[in-house]
């Protein structure tokens, strides 16, 4: 025989069980609120300029022509190197293939990255709201390799070969940056177009770093040209103290 008092007892903690779901549920179905994301992506950036004192990874790159991506026109394998006070170096390990794809598109590039990376210019490349314009795309939000992740249309401030016009995705816990797609508001290589780039990252050491990139450009004279790069075995130094 059930004990007077049970039923109420045990109705009444069904009842906030149901309740506390729900408001979950509610919370989680609330509007996204795009200054917060935007705020959250600047301080993940920042975080990272903070906190990032070194690194050194492999990097492989590979130009691919035409419509065929197995065999590489031209490939080199580099040892890059930065210090947050020097910028990148780079230490070229290997290289094979074409002498003018790896003269006047991989040279140009590392260059390029080279300067980019700079402490003078550094901040005028980053992926923050002082360069970009940055709304929520139609697809709020989408899973990428198990994360959750926001997904926002970013504008570039200005023309420049460092920024880009597409979108971004950026985890929905901590806002750092898992995946950019997009054209490059300007050309880096004077016979071809704005590259059309995709640029992978994962957490190393706690930081959102760089893993597979790739730039897509065309032209009337050398048609289509893709550079792939991979990167692998990061050693990261982070800033101690303060």
């Amino acid at each position: 025989m059930i004990e007077r008092g049970r039923i109420p007892l045990a109705w009444h903690l069904r009842v906030t069980l149901i309740a506390s779901m729900l408001a979950v549920g509610l919370k989680a179905q609330q509007p996204l609120d795009i200054s917060t994301i935007v705020h959250g992506v600047d301080a993940s950036v920042k975080n990272r300029i903070d906190h990032l004192a070194a690194y050194t990874v492999t990097e492989h790159y590979a130009v691919f022509r035409g419509k065929d991506e197995t065999h590489p026109a031209a490939e080199m394998l580099v040892k890059t190197t930065y210090r947050k006070q020097q910028g990148k170096s780079y230490e070229i390990i290997s290289q094979s293939g074409s002498t003018f794809w790896r003269n006047e598109v991989l040279a140009t590039l590392l260059d390029n990255e080279k300067h980019m990376s700079l402490p003078r210019t550094v901040e005028a490349a980053l992926i923050n709201s002082a360069n970009y314009e940055m709304t929520l795309d139609t697809t709020a939000r989408e899973q990428l390799n198990g994360r959750d992740c926001l997904v926002l249309d970013i504008n570039p401030r200005r023309t420049s070969q460092f920024l880009f016009k597409g979108k971004v995705w950026v985890d929905a816990r901590d806002y750092s940056i898992v995946l950019l797609k997009g054209r490059a508001s300007k050309s880096a290589f004077f016979l071809a177009s704005a590259a059309e780039v995709t640029r992978q990252y994962e957490e190393v050491s706690g930081l959102p770093m760089a893993t597979h990139a790739q730039a897509t450009s065309v032209s009337s004279l050398l048609g289509q040209t893709v550079v792939k790069i991979d990167y692998t075995n990061y050693h990261v130094d982070l800033v101690t103290g303060g």
